[in-house]
């Protein structure tokens, strides 16, 4: 009879096993009217699926020269490891991106990183930003973050003052990326971030100074239906505004949602609505690499702004296919009006080699 009874124990784990598997994969979920908290919502949000910490800008050298820099920490929970009993299991992962765009060079330098959460070696902290993967590391301090990444080829490490409150995307933080209100994360950003620090390349170090952007947004949906990536662009402007915008578009190209802000000199913001986003293509690069042919240079309109994005350089592709699986464009961009440069960020260029797939 005890055999009986162990047998159909475990004939019955076997059949339920995909039920428990279905059952373990339940994500927080992202809703309109929640209200974000600070320093508290820094920090990580192991519940929801997904989640990113994004830092990029633009670095003068010691010989004035321009380079565009980003450092990135994405973390996901994977959602069939939640209930399992080893310390090995890979409950959260954390994955990191750092690059530097050189016009000396060309082309991105870059490295990448990927862990399991754990055993000291790779955190994400709930209080505030301190994320880490080994001596990778993003933290924030009152007033400040600080990035310190020894990548391969080079090393950053800066100190990112932080000279505006946070910028509130979407309704409050409740940022829409389709029709369905489902279809949402929680996204904030720190735009006009003041840079001071050092990089080290070529074997040698060197002071640089600069501004950056930094995106936080987390969320527990994949893309929308029938999105194959998106356009985004943030803008540190030179008055002291700041400009984000994006489109999810359709496997045909089409926009199948849009937004945006704008936050003014005088920090009045302005949310900008899917009628009010364009993105018009004006010059593709075609990657050698992967043979993507990425919309580098285009017109943006945003509300009452109309910028032309002219890229850096044109390669900044990152391919990043041994941590997040995929390729990508992600460059330092310069915004012009009338000719005339008006405010410099990052362009990024999602699905054009391949559909997302987060």
């Amino acid at each position: 009879m005890k055999r009986r009874t162990t047998f159909v124990a475990l004939l019955a784990a076997v059949l339920l096993w995909p039920l428990m598997l279905a059952a373990e994969a339940d994500y927080a979920p992202v809703v309109k009217g929640h209200a974000l908290e600070f320093p508290r919502d820094h920090g990580s949000h192991p519940a929801f699926r997904t989640e990113w910490w994004y830092v990029t800008g633009w670095l003068e050298d010691s010989q004035g020269k321009s380079l565009g820099f980003q450092v990135t920490f994405f973390r996901t929970r994977p959602g069939n490891q939640q209930h399992n009993p080893s310390h090995f299991a890979a409950r959260q992962i954390l994955v990191a991106h750092a690059a530097l765009a050189d016009p000396a060079k060309g082309r991105l330098i870059h490295d990448q990183r990927m862990a399991r959460a754990g055993f000291g070696l790779a955190e994400a902290a709930e209080n505030d930003t301190d994320v880490h993967i080994d001596d990778w590391r993003l933290s924030r301090e009152p007033g400040r973050y600080r990035a310190h990444i020894p990548a391969r080829d080079f090393s950053l490490d800066l100190t990112l003052e932080i000279t505006q409150p946070p910028l509130l995307q979407g309704e409050a933080g409740f940022s829409q990326k389709a029709a369905d209100p489902r279809s949402a994360s929680y996204y904030y950003s720190s735009p006009q971030l003041k840079v001071s620090g050092s990089i080290r390349r070529a074997g040698r170090d060197e002071p640089v100074r600069g501004t950056a952007w930094l995106d936080h947004e987390w969320s527990s949906e994949y893309l929308p239906q029938g999105a194959a990536g998106w356009d985004w662009v943030g803008i540190n402007m030179d008055n002291g505004g700041a400009l984000m915008a994006f489109r999810m578009r359709g496997k045909d190209g089409a926009t199948l949602w849009a937004g945006g802000a704008h936050r003014r000199p005088d920090g009045k913001t302005a949310r900008l609505r899917r009628d009010q986003i364009e993105f018009t293509q004006r010059r593709d690069w075609r990657s050698p690499l992967t043979g993507a042919a990425y919309p580098v240079a285009c017109t943006v309109r945003a509300g009452d702004l109309q910028l032309d994005i002219e890229p850096l350089m044109e390669n900044q592709e990152l391919d990043a296919r041994n941590t997040t699986g995929t390729i990508y464009w992600e460059g330092a961009v310069r915004a012009l009006s009338g000719g005339r440069a008006i405010g410099k960020g990052y362009l990024e260029l999602t699905g054009y080699w391949k559909p997302m797939k987060l």
